[in-house]
């Protein structure tokens, strides 16, 4: 069993909680809802895309039948800004255990006209109805104690590419995939990390939408630097977290023509698996 996060003197609660605040959306119509994107998740001044996607979900939420995201595709069109947006949602098929939906989300450019940021074709069901049955050769990552860990409050300089989003969580990052932040990539292309929210809230399907998504890119230990903007990010929801802090492990295997894969494994206090993404980003080279 991993060893436990030090929580803040007053826990949020899910549902009741900066995330579940900045990820609620108001019915403007069937199948239609406004958000104001919180400059509080951004990435520099790109909000980022596993806040997105944890917005979008919890549209697709609302619009299914069934409320807990099984797989969610996602491709990103245009770079998201805070501000105002739209979703806009659609049921493509329902059935007894799982339903179709598609969302869109758009904003306004600065002439008025309205731009697609990021478009998701997702299967939702229900956690709680799923056999206990796991036959598996995954292991939980090997990770130190988070209290051998490092997070952006322990560099003696600002990070690059830090921002707003790193106030909001709890990243303990492993040493050993450290070496860019010191100058010294490993060039293996690996991240492991402690993950949580900074106030204390526990995980559930829709954060760990956004937990794939939240540590430093893989391309940082590769030897690059700079925005690394996803393309396309699927996630799968195995199963509802355990309370208590996870553990990411994310690893790049091929780079080539300014591309990268990122797979991505989440793991709960329990030591199951409860989570696995992949998504394609760009690099500059």
């Amino acid at each position: 069993m991993p060893e436990a996060a030090s929580a803040p003197a007053v826990r949020a609660t899910i549902g009741d909680s900066e995330f579940d605040r900045d990820t609620a959306l108001t019915p403007r119509g069937p199948g239609v809802y406004a958000i104001d994107l919180s400059a509080g998740w951004t990435i520099i001044n790109t909000v980022n895309g596993g806040y997105l996607l944890a917005v979008l979900g919890r549209a697709l939420a609302d619009a299914l039948p069934h409320g807990d995201p099984f797989t969610i595709s996602a491709h990103y069109l245009t770079a998201s800004e805070p501000g105002p947006a739209v979703v806009r949602t659609d049921v493509v098929r329902t059935g007894r255990t799982l339903s179709t939906g598609q969302a869109s989300l758009f904003q306004y450019d600065d002439e008025g006209r309205e731009v697609e940021r990021i478009r998701v074709l997702a299967s939702y069901g229900d956690l709680d109805q799923l056999p206990d049955d796991v036959r598996t050769s995954a292991k939980p990552p090997a990770i130190p104690p988070l209290d051998q860990c490092f997070g952006p409050a322990d560099s003696p300089a600002p990070v690059p590419g830090s921002s707003a989003i790193t106030d909001r969580l709890m990243l303990k990052l492993d040493p050993s995939t450290l070496g860019w932040a010191l100058g010294s990539p490993s060039g293996r292309g690996e991240m492991r990390a402690w993950f949580g929210l900074a106030d204390g809230r526990d995980a559930d399907p829709f954060s760990l939408l956004l937990a794939v998504d939240a540590l430093p890119p893989t391309a940082f230990e590769l030897g690059l630097s700079g925005w690394v903007p996803t393309v396309e990010l699927t996630v799968h929801i195995r199963c509802r977290p355990a309370p208590g802090p996870l553990r990411i492990s994310i690893t790049t295997r091929n780079l080539a023509g300014g591309f990268l894969e990122e797979d991505a494994e989440v793991w709960d206090s329990a030591d199951r698996l409860v989570a696995q993404s992949r998504q394609l980003a760009r690099v500059r080279l």
